[in-house]
């Protein structure tokens, strides 16, 4: 929504987006067309799925492109559609390692069936990646959109000294159980922990319990632009993922919206976020797992402002170097529109309104 489409909207096309408004309290915006469907909660998915089948076969009507992010909907996409793009922004088969509610043997067998799903998709659709490493699962090369951030025009104002954030979805292989202990071990130091974002199943009763007791503060899902600007002036963002297969190819895009804000990075060694920082000098690599380094990371950068100041700035003039979204979504939008215009009526080839 605030990358993709917005990057349609300003380039005059008309959107019709599909996606879980009412579950996920958001207000659409008013220039799209909105489809409201239920969301897919861990198994609960049957139901969320039949909806989206009904949503496309509807919100594609007069449409010139259909987007899909979810490989699940390859299963529902309509017979009698527009040219489609699958915008492939995981590695799903490694993906599933983790997902707790899936059964073990589930576990073992979907991967290979993920991979042929993959392979049929590259011939009857048009792919976007939003990694390279992903070019290695595919047959022929594709466009990659990497998912970058709008970096503000000016560097944020500088870190405070009492409080750590965290943006993006909370669950196990997220850090969730390392986010709440460190919550408790930074009280005594005076220093609050600030989660923004949705959690799973799971995790939702342990972070109530943190927050009751005074650990923290969960605010729940808040849409990306207000919780990156609740983010500000925080003494570290911090990325605890674990290592699992899915995140060891992709940069986090919480790293690099931390890096937009001005905020240095406390983060897992994992290979492409480890070397952003590296490279960048803009925050710490803790090990896997390790609250200790974690909170020897945070006081450190709260008894040398100074320092965490300089990290600040020095991951924002990256972000704004590299990864400003505006300065990637004319390529975006150009690619999707040859697409369009290659498979749309001659009659119509004007319009180009597009289904996400």
């Amino acid at each position: 929504m605030h990358r993709q489409i917005r990057s349609l909207l300003e380039a005059g096309h008309e959107i019709t987006y599909v996606a879980p408004f009412t579950d996920c309290n958001v207000t659409p915006d008013p220039r799209i067309r909105p489809i409201d469907v239920p969301r897919a909660v861990g198994r609960r998915r049957r139901r969320a799925l039949k909806a989206a089948r009904k949503a496309l076969k509807r919100g594609v009507e007069g449409a010139d492109l259909l987007i899909v992010h979810d490989i699940e909907l390859l299963f529902r996409l309509p017979r009698r559609r527009p040219a489609t793009v699958w915008d492939v922004h995981e590695d799903t088969a490694a993906a599933l390692e983790a997902k707790p509610y899936l059964p073990e043997y589930l576990r073992r067998i979907l991967p290979s069936l993920v991979r042929r799903i993959e392979a049929r998709a590259e011939r009857r659709l048009h792919l976007i990646l939003a990694e390279e490493a992903y070019q290695e699962r595919f047959a022929q090369t594709h466009p990659v959109v990497l998912n970058t951030t709008y970096v503000p025009p000016r560097l944020p104002s500088p870190a405070g000294q009492n409080r750590v954030v965290y943006v993006g979805h909370l669950s196990q292989a997220r850090g969730a159980i390392e986010l709440i202990e460190l919550a408790r071990r930074l009280v005594p130091h005076g220093i609050r922990l600030d989660l923004i974002g949705a959690a799973d199943a799971e995790i939702r009763p342990l972070l109530r319990d943190a927050q009751r007791e005074g650990l923290l503060d969960w605010y729940g899902y808040v849409p990306n632009k207000h919780a990156l600007r609740m983010a500000e002036k925080a003494i570290a963002g911090l990325s605890l993922l674990h290592d699992v297969p899915n995140y060891r190819q992709s940069m986090p895009t919480k790293v690099i919206e931390y890096m937009a804000r001005g905020i240095p990075v406390i983060t897992t060694p994992l290979p492409t976020a480890a070397s952003m920082i590296d490279r960048a000098h803009c925050g710490t690599v803790v090990p896997f797992g390790d609250v200790d380094a974690t909170l020897q990371a945070v006081l450190a950068l709260r008894d040398d402002p100074e320092e965490a100041s300089a990290m600040g700035a020095r991951g924002y003039a990256e972000a704004l170097s590299h990864y400003n979204w505006p300065d990637h979504s004319g390529a975006f939008v150009g690619r999707l529109e040859e697409w369009a215009t290659a498979s749309a009526a001659p009659a119509r080839a004007h319009r180009r309104a597009l289904v996400v």
